[in-house]
């Protein structure tokens, strides 16, 4: 049970920086609101979402890279947890159902799907009431934009079983 949980949380993380990867780019690309505006994004959960805002307006004035160290390491450190913990929940269901080879990939583009959906209308509005933060942590998916968020989080599936596969091949 110790190796599943190890196997699952290294995979969340691992899956949660690709993930992290995807969002920057399309923050700093198509979406225009400054590289590192999703880690402060998730760090407003707990801290101020002023970090976020002001990245958002450095990129408005062609300052796409303001950095701020604090509140990116605890944007970072909530998403790598959110990340294993999702990823533990994987391990498993794949270990349950004995899943083995393409099929640990193609069940975590859905498990992505599912992660996407219950931090969509579920997780993130819970996780704002919990900590007392506000609209941009329960509205996130809508202020990342719908399509942007399904893709990361399909994203971060193939890339948890991705890895999991991998894990169980080199096991074998």
């Amino acid at each position: 049970m110790g190796r599943l949980v190890g196997l699952g949380a290294g995979a969340g993380v691992v899956a949660s920086l690709v993930m992290a990867m995807y969002a920057m780019i399309a923050a700093l690309t198509y979406q225009g609101v400054g590289f590192f505006t999703p880690l402060y994004h998730i760090g407003s959960l707990v801290i101020s979402p002023d970090h976020m805002m002001t990245s958002m307006q450095q990129a408005d004035a062609g300052n796409a890279f303001a950095f701020y160290a604090g509140p990116a390491l605890v944007g970072a450190a909530i998403h790598m947890m959110t990340g294993a913990a999702f990823g533990i929940m994987f391990a498993a269901i794949a270990s349950a159902t004995h899943l083995r080879g393409i099929a640990v990939i193609v069940a975590g583009a859905l498990w992505g799907v599912v992660v996407y959906l219950s931090s969509a209308f579920v997780v993130l509005a819970l996780a704002a009431t919990i900590f007392g933060s506000g609209d941009q942590i329960k509205n996130m998916s809508s202020l990342v934009g719908q399509g942007t968020f399904l893709a990361e989080h399909v994203i971060y599936g193939v890339a948890l079983g991705t890895f999991m596969w991998r894990a169980a091949r080199r096991d074998r």
